[in-house]
């Protein structure tokens, strides 16, 4: 098992990457697209390589907060469906916890849906806590 970046060129990744990222966000259109506009905007990507194929998937990026200092902020964090419980989304977490000690980051953050109840047990694992609620305004 080993997690890599991606880079914003690399668009046989990103393929490749597509299949498990979908299996949180299957609304993306153009995903190919949509992922190089988000990496061009200042996230950055990685993925859990197991046995030759993307495992896992995770967008994050480093923010500066005023109630938080820098944090990382995990936009998406996916494990393929059939390699739960493999240890891929323990990859992925250890690799940003990581770039939060390389980066001198004060939090490491992210959201969930309330309905993911499953993925909720795995980061109370993981030794996260609930801190606050997130409040949403749709304009498009």
């Amino acid at each position: 098992m080993k997690v890599v970046p991606v880079q914003p060129s690399d668009e046989k990744l990103l393929r490749s990457a597509e299949r498990v990222h979908r299996q949180l966000r299957p609304h993306l259109k153009d995903y190919v697209g949509r992922m190089k506009e988000v990496l061009g905007a200042g996230a950055e990507m990685a993925v859990c390589m197991l046995e030759g194929e993307v495992a896992g998937v995770t967008v994050f990026r480093v923010l500066e907060k005023t109630h938080s200092g820098r944090d990382l902020y995990c936009d998406d964090l996916v494990t393929d469906e059939a390699k739960r419980s493999a240890g891929v989304g323990h990859a992925l977490i250890q690799y940003m916890e990581g770039i939060c000690r390389e980066r001198g980051c004060d939090t490491f953050s992210l959201d969930s849906g309330c309905q993911r109840q499953q993925a909720h047990k795995f980061y109370f694992r993981e030794g996260m806590v609930i801190t606050s609620f997130h409040f949403d305004k749709k304009f498009s």
